[in-house]
C-alpha cells in the first residue's frame, strides 16, 4: 500500500520517540518566529535547520511526495504573481533599485526585488518540514493529547486527531473505488485522455463522498452514546512524558520566537536591508 497524502508515517527515528508535545512547540516555534521576521539570514539558518532535522527523521520525501509538489506549485505561483503584480515592491522596501535584467513596461528584474521573494521562498523552507515533520512522526492519538495539553478543548484536539486517522483510510477507499470502476470498463489511470479521466472520476468520488459520510454519522453517533463531550476534562491513553531531549526542543522553540523578536529592533523593522 502506498503512503498516505498526510499523515503517521510508522518508521522508526528519533523524532518519533520524542513527546508530541515538543514536536508540536518546535512546529510552532518555526511558524510564529517566520511570521514575526523576515530577516532573511534568519530564515536561512531555520531552513538550514528544517531541512537536518528532516534527514534525522528517516522520513523520506516520497513519503509526503504529493503535499510537498503542492506547496511547490503554490509557491511557484505565488512567487509569480508577486512579480507580474508588484515588480516594483523590492525597490520601495529597501529604497535602493539595482536593475539585473530590463524588461518590458514595468518589469525589470532587480536585486532588490530577487532578495524579497527570496525571503518569501524561504519561508515557505523553513516551516514546512517542521509542520510536516510533527504530523508525519506524531501518531494522531498523541497529536490529540499534545494539543490538549498546550490548553486547545479536548473536544477540538480530538477532531483534529479523527480527521487525521482517517486520511488513510480515505486513500485507500478511493483506490478500492477507482479499481472497482476500472474494472467496470470507466478508465481513470494516465492512459486516458485528461477529460475522460474527469468525466469517470465522477463516478468514484460521488461514492467516495457517499461512504465518507456515512463513517462520519457512524462515528458521530458512538461518540454521542459513549458520552463524549459530557465533561470538561478527559484523560488520554497516549501520553510521552517528556525527558531531557524534549525539553531541549522546547527551548529552542523558545529561542526561536526570541530571535526575530530580537531582530526588529536590531533591524529598525521586520526586514534586513544588505543594500546600504
Amino acid at each position: 500500500m502506498t503512503s498516505p497524502v498526510l499523515g503517521y508515517v510508522d518508521r522508526t527515528g528519533p523524532l518519533h520517540r520524542l513527546s508530541g508535545v515538543s514536536k508540536l512547540a518546535l512546529a510552532l516555534g518555526v511558524v510564529i518566529g517566520a511570521m514575526i521576521g523576515f530577516d532573511v539570514r534568519y530564515l536561512a539558518a531555520v531552513s538550514l535547520g528544517s531541512l537536518v532535522l528532516w534527514g534525522m527523521s528517516r522520513v523520506r520525501v516520497r513519503d509526503l511526495a504529493v503535499v510537498l509538489w503542492l506547496v511547490a506549485i503554490f509557491a511557484t505561483l505565488n512567487n509569480i504573481g508577486i512579480f507580474l503584480f508588484a515588480p516594483g515592491y523590492g525597490t520601495e522596501l529597501f529604497g535602493t533599485r539595482h536593475v539585473l535584467l530590463e524588461g518590458p513596461w514595468r518589469w525589470d528584474v532587480t536585486a532588490e526585488q530577487l532578495f524579497y521573494q527570496s525571503a518569501v521562498t524561504l519561508k515557505y523552507v523553513a516551516v514546512l518540514p517542521s509542520v510536516l515533520l510533527f504530523v508525519a512522526t506524531t501518531r494522531p492519538p498523541e497529536f490529540a493529547s499534545s494539543l490538549a495539553r498546550i490548553g486547545v478543548p479536548y473536544r477540538i484536539a480530538y477532531a483534529v486527531s479523527l480527521a487525521l486517522r482517517y486520511i488513510p483510510d480515505v486513500q485507500r477507499e478511493f483506490r478500492t473505488i477507482s479499481q472497482a470502476q476500472q474494472a467496470r470498463g470507466l478508465d481513470t489511470s494516465r492512459a486516458a485522455g485528461l477529460r475522460t479521466r474527469v468525466r469517470n472520476l465522477a463516478s468514484v468520488l460521488l461514492p467516495l463522498l457517499l461512504g465518507t459520510f456515512d463513517r462520519i454519522e457512524a462515528v458521530s453517533a458512538a461518540m454521542e452514546l459513549r458520552g463524549f463531550g459530557r465533561g470538561r476534562r478527559r484523560t488520554w491513553l497516549v501520553r510521552t512524558p517528556l525527558r531531557l531531549p524534549d525539553l531541549v526542543l522546547i527551548s529552542l522553540a523558545v529561542l526561536l520566537v526570541a530571535v526575530p523578536l530580537v531582530l526588529l529592533g536590531v533591524n529598525d523593522g521586520r526586514f534586513w536591508n544588505p543594500f546600504l
